[in-house]
């Protein structure tokens, strides 16, 4: 919403009329949908536009605890599954479960090479793999919520697995865990 509306990011009062301003909601049409004031956006937010900002955006002390606040109410009284940077430590802190997922980042590059691919923006993986290490240093050394791996999380190295087989990873330990 800020690139659509061209917010200024340093622009305080901005910011604050923007977080004022917009609704988030989560939907179910075929998968995972994300809503922005009932536009479908689950296409956009994985944007390369989007991704250049996300860390900036992401980083403002207001924003954070917005999207927090937008995170937990809308999974309240629901059993969800949610992923993100921040979601074990800040989000849901005292989620039952937490997993840590992690890949080398050639690995993680190809990944986002193939669905930046799906949405037709062709980009080198020689810039992806700068973009995703940038992003992961500006992300672990931010001041609020940064990245990093819950103490009572489950670590997963993804590397060379397939969606399928991680999700099976992940169900297999939640199901040890239950019985």
């Amino acid at each position: 919403k800020c690139i659509q509306e061209k917010i200024d990011l340093n622009s305080s009062s901005e910011i604050d009329k923007i977080l004022n301003q917009t609704n988030f909601k989560f939907g179910r049409i075929g998968g995972s949908v994300l809503f922005m004031d009932g536009e479908d956006i689950s296409s956009e937010i994985i944007s390369s536009k989007v991704t250049e900002l996300v860390s900036r955006v992401s980083a403002i002390p207001k924003v954070r605890e917005k999207l927090v606040q937008y995170q937990r109410d809308m999974a309240k009284g629901l059993n969800v599954v949610l992923e993100g940077r921040d979601i074990g430590t800040v989000v849901f802190p005292d989620a039952e479960f937490k997993f840590f997922l992690i890949a080398d980042i050639e690995e993680r590059a190809r990944r986002r090479k193939k669905e930046m691919e799906t949405m037709d923006e062709i980009v080198s993986l020689r810039e992806l793999t700068a973009e995703l290490e940038e992003r992961d240093r500006k992300d672990s050394t931010r001041e609020h919520s940064p990245l990093k791996k819950a103490e009572d999380a489950v670590e997963i190295d993804t590397t060379g697995l397939s969606i399928a087989e991680q999700v099976n990873r992940i169900v297999e330990i939640v199901n040890k865990s239950i019985k």
